[in-house]
């Protein structure tokens, strides 16, 4: 069974939530918040396996919530930020916070389900309207420091080329293919259909890939893997 806590400020919406999510045989909802502190509270007492996170709300914001659910050893939820995708920065930070997915509030009913069991069984889910957006953004190089001047493009690239074949060198080279095709927002399915080889032989790769990285998800890994330029 896959407890949910829901988060959000908006009554309505976590009911419409409940109401979808507790009439499937596999999932119950465990209970609400509608701020972010109550929302770390809830995550420690209860203890649920997935966290749908809204991003707006009194008191404290999602992302910070986020960050504090992450931080703490004893909850082991992952967490999926509902939004409306008006403020891209919010996206990027609740990422960065350990968001390990993204959900739009006008997804429909299989959506939310989808993404439920994904976060659930490890996988993470990224709307696929946001997902080569968000990617983008990380893969992007961070602004330049005041002070002295950036390395040129020259001396910067053996520092990254470095970054990226540590982080590689512990993978085999089925698996570097596997992280790359990640990279590029790929599904298992697209994964083994790319690569000639059965799902669940993809699966196998991917819970690799993450031990080896270090990564909570798979959504952690292709963040890692564009900000080290591995795609």
């Amino acid at each position: 069974m896959i407890r949910v806590l829901l988060v959000d400020d908006h009554a309505m919406l976590r009911a419409g939530f409940r109401t979808i999510l507790d009439s499937q045989p596999d999932i119950t909802v465990v209970g609400e918040a509608a701020t972010g502190t109550d929302a770390v509270a809830a995550a420690s007492a209860l203890r649920p396996d997935v966290i749908t996170m809204d991003v707006q709300m009194p008191d404290m914001d999602g992302i910070e919530a986020t960050r504090r659910i992450i931080a703490d050893p004893a909850v082991r939820a992952a967490i999926a930020i509902v939004t409306t995708f008006d403020r891209d920065d919010y996206l990027y930070q609740a990422l960065d916070a350990g968001a390990s997915g993204f959900l739009l509030k006008n997804a429909g009913p299989e959506d939310l389900l989808t993404a439920v069991r994904a976060l659930a069984a490890g996988d993470g889910m990224l709307a696929p309207e946001v997902t080569r957006r968000v990617l983008a953004r990380f893969a992007a190089p961070p602004p330049a420091p005041s002070g002295p001047p950036a390395p040129s493009a020259s001396s910067a690239a053996p520092c990254a080329a470095t970054g990226a074949a540590t982080l590689i060198e512990p993978l085999t080279d089925r698996e570097a293919e596997v992280l790359a095709l990640l990279a590029d927002a790929r599904s298992n399915a697209e994964i083994a259909s790319a690569l000639y080889i059965g799902e669940a032989t993809v699966k196998t790769h991917v819970s690799r890939i993450l031990q080896k990285l270090g990564a909570r998800d798979r959504v952690q890994a292709v963040v890692l893997a564009h900000r080290m330029g591995l795609a």
